[in-house]
């Protein structure tokens, strides 16, 4: 069964692609965050999945694996999310590839333990962007509707406004929050510090944090989650 994500109002976001060790680890756990997602899109091998599960294993924290390529996809989390990229320009990343995934292990797979998101990338610079091919020339009125198709058409329960890399217009996620009446909104990118989670966080259901932990940014993770909680 999926963890109670919808208690969740501070995630941790870890990259297999970046480096991290047992003190990096510490600092998460200790740090009061509701739960680590172990995702990336550059350089994701099953390798360094495991590598990260192995460090997280010890402690009792919900870890959830964002899956972006079957090859990476390890036994052993809590949760899996799947991410369908409602404003991607090749529909590879909508369905295409969930297709392949479920052809080749739809009967392994423990359902219960999915958890689709509906993503809408929205920095046109980040990596994620770049792969899918999303389309970032929107108005306020075209991402609400891609939201309100994810909750509705789609029936997902979470809307992912994603900003990677950079920090997004609080105005904007409050106005797609508003337009919602079902979907829980996740938020993530550019929080570095409180004040930027106390803000995103009266706008989003739940914040996610990333790149901080790699920067002098993480003596600040324990604040962003005091001010979001």
């Amino acid at each position: 069964m999926f963890p109670d994500w919808k208690s969740w109002r501070h995630v941790v976001k870890l990259d297999p692609d970046k480096p991290a060790d047992e003190w990096l680890i510490e600092q998460v756990v200790e740090s009061g965050t509701d739960a680590v997602i172990v995702g990336g899109t550059q350089n994701i091998t099953r390798e360094k999945v495991l590598r990260l599960y192995k460090l997280l294993k010890p402690y009792q924290l919900p870890k959830v694996l964002e899956v972006s390529t079957i090859e990476a996809i390890t036994f052993g989390f809590d949760g899996y999310l799947i991410p369908v990229v409602l404003n991607a320009g090749n529909p590879k990343w909508i369905i295409g590839a969930h297709k392949e995934a479920v052809k080749l292990a739809g009967d392994l797979m423990a359902w219960k333990e999915v958890l689709p998101e509906g993503y809408i990338i929205l920095n046109p610079d980040c990596a994620a962007a770049e792969l899918t091919e999303a389309l970032y020339s929107l108005r306020k009125s075209d991402i609400l509707a891609y939201a309100r198709c994810g909750e509705n058409l789609f029936s997902l329960p979470l809307i992912y406004i994603e900003y990677s890399g950079s920090y997004g217009n609080p105005e904007l996620v409050s106005y797609i929050k508003s337009g919602l009446t079902k979907a829980r909104v996740f938020y993530g990118g550019g929080i570095d510090n409180a004040q930027k989670a106390e803000m995103m966080s009266r706008m989003a259901d739940t914040i996610v944090v990333g790149n901080m932990v790699y920067t002098e940014s993480i003596r600040n993770l324990k604040d962003t989650v005091k001010a979001v909680k």
